[in-house]
Order: C-alpha cells, then structure tokens, then sequence
C-alpha cells in the first residue's frame, strides 16, 4: 500500500503559512479516504467546523451534498464507497476579514496524484467548486464554475462539476434553477448506480 496514507496525515508543510494567518492555527490534514472507493468528492478545502472535527462536511453544507447525491450519513462517511479529498487537507484559514483564505496550491502539486493513484479505479468524480473543477478538468473548465456546472453533459457519467454546496450558493441556485431540475435528478441516479451495482 502507498505510504501516503500514512505521509499526508503527518504533513506540515504549510505551518508557518497557517501560523501567519489571522486564524494563527496549526495544520491538521483532515483525509477520509481508502484505496478502492468507487465515488470520489474532490472539494475545495476544509472549514473551521472540519478543523476541529477532523471528519470532512460536518456542517451545514454537508448537509446539503448529501442532499445533492441522495445519500444518508453512513453511506456518506464509508471510505471503502466514498473518498474526500479536497484541494487542501488543511483549514487555510481566515484573512483579517474573517474571510476564507483559498487552498494552498503546495497541497495539491505535493499530494493530489499520488493519492488518486493510490485509489485506484474511481467511477464517479464529483468536481465540488471553481478550484477542483480547473485542477480536474483544466480549460474545460475556464468559463467559471456556472458554465462548468451548466455542461455537465460534457463530462457526465464520469464527473459532475457542481457548485460548492455552501449556504452562500443559495442564491445561485435560485437564479439557475435548472440545477435543481435537471442537474440533481441525473445526480443522484448515477450515483446510486455506483455505489450500489456490484
């Protein structure tokens, strides 16, 4: 088995980087994953509330992805069905206006592949925000996470780019009500399909 699931838990590559912050906290990478998970949520970073858990989307906007997927807290959390892995493993922080610092770039050049190498065969990728939709896809995705999300068709059964699941889309989703109507029906079928057939 890989050693980055060992490496990456032990990881302090952005101490002095998170100790700067207004936040002034110490890394905790928070990874939920294991090799032969069939569903992969790539998301953006962890927030406070993972922080200090060290479970991913304990929050009200895990709530409402697993509203998006169909799918109830148990299924959610086994990580031989479902791996986590954000953009950064670690809480970046709050600048001095208490707004969410972004992932650090570090993380993911030192960390992303090897660990979806070590998953192995992945079915379903969901692309959760701007910051995985352009590691993932690259220029398919440069016309912003709207447009991204608006063409789903162009990379589904494979992946779903979705915007990120946070109270503040809200609103977005009020202006783009064809996520709801057409975006999540198709969803949560594909992914029953994978984590139920054989």
């Amino acid at each position: 088995m890989d050693a980055v699931w060992t490496d990456l838990p032990a990881c302090r590559l952005c101490a002095d980087r998170f100790a700067a912050t207004h936040t002034g906290h110490a890394p905790r990478p928070v990874l939920w994953a294991a090799p032969g998970a069939r569903l992969l949520i790539a998301g953006q970073a962890p927030g406070m509330r993972v922080h200090q858990s060290g479970k991913p989307f304990t929050d009200p906007s895990g709530d409402r992805l697993r509203d998006w997927m169909g799918v109830d807290e148990d299924m959610f959390y086994d990580r031989s069905r479902i791996a986590i892995l954000p953009m950064a493993f670690c809480f970046p922080g709050y600048d001095a206006k208490g707004s969410d610092l972004p992932p650090p770039p570090i993380c993911a050049r030192t960390w992303r592949a090897r660990l979806i190498e070590a998953l192995g065969e992945v079915r379903l990728t969901l692309l959760v925000g701007g910051y995985a939709q352009k590691w993932h896809l690259g220029a398919a995705a440069k016309g912003g996470v709207t447009r991204t999300v608006e063409a789903w068709r162009d990379h589904a059964p494979a992946a779903f780019a979705l915007p990120h699941p946070s109270w503040r889309n809200t609103a977005w989703m009020r202006k783009n009500p064809w996520f709801e109507a057409e975006v999540l029906p198709a969803l949560r079928t594909r992914v029953k399909e994978v984590l139920t057939d054989g």
